[in-house]
């Protein structure tokens, strides 16, 4: 976990006006944020520091989100950390197949900031029941 007061979230997000919004929003409530455009800098980030909460965009260039997914879920160190999928194209079946690939939770975008702030506290405070 960061060392600093905050709890932090890998933001892991291609474009950059959603990572902005994203930012904007975890901010406001206190959250530290980490930011990686694909999955080799995610890596990097989840190698320097462990986030309380991982958001991911399912359509990233190279390797999917859900890939990646999986391959963070595998990993001992990294499994544990709760993943939000987050993605615009929300087809019939994907919060499944999501879920599935070892996502813990799914939000649509664009997102509902109310929901988005609700899901993101859940998962902090660790309200798994």
């Amino acid at each position: 976990m960061s060392t600093e007061n905050s709890q932090s979230i890998l933001v892991i997000e291609d474009q950059e006006l959603n990572r902005k919004v994203v930012r904007i929003l975890l901010r406001s409530e206190g959250y530290k944020v980490i930011e990686a455009v694909n999955a080799a800098e995610a890596l990097v980030c989840l190698e320097q520091d462990v986030p309380a909460l991982i958001l991911m965009d399912i359509a990233l260039p190279g390797q999917s989100g859900e890939e990646l997914t999986r391959q963070i879920k595998t990993n001992p160190k990294w499994s544990n950390i709760p993943i939000i999928a987050l993605t615009a194209a929300a087809m019939s079946g994907d919060r499944e197949r999501l879920l599935k690939a070892g996502c813990d939770d799914y939000l649509s975008k664009p997102i509902d900031t109310h929901e988005f702030l609700r899901c993101i506290a859940h998962y902090i405070k660790g309200n798994t029941v």
